[in-house]
């Protein structure tokens, strides 16, 4: 970065802690100088509509659309447009920009968002708005906000343990620090055009890391219902959604080549002397889902003797899947001697090759719900439905070279996941080090001209 971008001649001490120097005709103040704030709705989720009046909350600032908000590409929840009338002090302008006033980690304190439209939005519950004075620097503001200079000072002023709390005065008492008008403008500009080069490179990751799990599911799904052998004679499997399978492969349920039963809980439920113990592992829905392992190896949570006892110990090997809920379908192989609760399926005795069936069964996890067509309520797989799913069973020799197949996919498709995701994570440093460097003052960006479009496509291309 110093090799393309030269600093300022002349730095005076910012008297701020965690910022050092800055350019010395630069000033220091503080938001409240700057900013107004006010309150989103006394609302909760009960109070949020599908129609009604744009409403950004806490959980959309945290998860969603971090450093801006646009509400005809961001989906919102809405309001009653009764709050109009009611609530006119919570409407968002563009440029104003929206804090969440609680965080779950540290990391999280001072995320915010901005509007920057003219849609109709509120600000909602958990949330602080902050108006800046002259709004012609308010795109200023936000990437001001988005450096670790300013995010230090929020973290280190934010009070609580397991939930951290940010509030208005926390906020008016930070300490700000503003270039000219001119420069903020020109620092404005400079961010806009090189985070959107960097914004579009991690996209194309994001996107490549997205092709690449959809591939490597393509090939594992075709592997283990087609086989390896694109020449082979094929016939109708019987079965709507399998479709043809190789004519010498036989065709199953689960309920034949396995007894499948489902996990139980101790009761009561939250009974210390059941649960949270240190004698048996104890598997739940969380625990099959968390990760894209093949293998379980080891859980969070423990059960007491006296909770194991009451119910069902799984044996290590035993093939698992997650039976409700958002997580339907999902498999795991134990590599431990567990209980699992009754969220929890178990195919005990499986007289199937246990990975076969474990990759088999995560090509149906995406569409499971739609395959066991049980109407609107939440999906469960009971054990009779899931006793009832049909599987291809080719010959020993080919579940061998399958399998291996499929472990050697695996680690390519990881490999080449993890190298874009360090790429992104790189790309997202080297944004977070460009805004911290432009507003601060490390690099004068002051005679920075926008390149031409050619050569700015050729840049994004490289």
């Amino acid at each position: 970065m110093e090799a393309r971008y030269k600093p300022y001649s002349e730095y005076k001490d910012s008297t701020i802690e965690w910022l050092r120097e800055i350019p010395a005709h630069w000033d220091v103040s503080k938001l409240r100088y700057i900013f107004s704030f006010g309150k989103g709705l006394g609302i909760t989720k009960e109070n949020l509509l599908d129609d009604g009046v744009f409403c950004v909350n806490y959980g959309e600032v945290h998860s969603k659309y971090g450093f801006e908000l646009d509400p005809s590409i961001h989906q919102l929840k809405c309001v009653s447009e009764d709050y109009l009338v009611s609530s006119q002090s919570a409407l968002l302008l563009k440029g104003d920009l929206v804090f969440a006033d609680t965080s779950e980690d540290i990391d999280g304190s001072g995320n915010f968002t901005q509007l920057t439209t003219d849609h109709v939005v509120f600000s909602g519950y958990h949330t602080i708005i902050a108006r800046p004075s002259d709004r012609q620097c308010s795109r200023f503001y936000a990437y001001l906000f988005d450096s670790r200079e300013f995010r230090t000072q929020i973290r280190y002023a934010v009070k609580g343990v397991k939930v951290f709390s940010i509030t208005q005065a926390i906020l008016r008492g930070v300490n700000i620090w503003l270039p000219t008008l001119d420069e903020r403008q020109k620092i404005t500009n400079f961010l806009d055009h090189e985070t959107a080069k960097i914004d579009t490179l991690i996209e194309k990751q994001q996107q490549l890391i997205q092709l690449l799990k959809e591939k490597r599911q393509a090939v594992i799904s075709h592997a283990v219902t087609k086989g390896l052998n694109p020449k082979v004679k094929m016939r109708d499997s019987g079965v709507e959604w399998l479709g043809e399978v190789p004519e010498h492969w036989k065709v199953s349920k689960f309920g034949y080549v396995s007894m499948v039963v489902r996990g139980g809980s101790p009761r009561p439920a939250g009974d210390p002397e059941l649960f949270n113990g240190d004698y048996s592992p104890w598997v739940t829905v969380a625990e099959i889902t968390k990760d894209g392992e093949v293998y379980l190896t080891e859980t969070e949570t423990f059960l007491t003797k006296k909770g194991s006892e009451q119910c069902r110990v799984f044996s290590s090997g035993t093939l698992l899947i997650s039976n409700s809920g958002a997580t339907l379908g999902v498999p795991k192989i134990l590599s431990i001697n567990a209980n699992a609760n009754d969220g929890v399926v178990g195919f005990e005795n499986l007289k199937l090759d246990h990975e076969f069936s474990y990759f088999y069964l995560s090509t149906l996890t995406d569409d499971l719900r739609e395959r066991i067509k049980q109407g609107s309520g939440q999906p469960n797989l009971n054990t009779d439905i899931v006793k009832n799913i049909a599987v291809p069973i080719p010959p020993k020799s080919e579940i061998s070279e399958i399998v291996t197949l499929i472990r050697n996919i695996r680690e390519q498709y990881a490999n080449l996941t993890t190298r874009a995701t360090a790429a992104i994570e790189l790309l997202q440093e080297r944004r977070t080090a460009l805004i911290s460097a432009a507003v601060t003052g490390k690099i004068d960006i002051r005679n920075w001209v926008a390149p031409k479009e050619s050569q700015t496509n050729k840049e994004v291309a490289a």
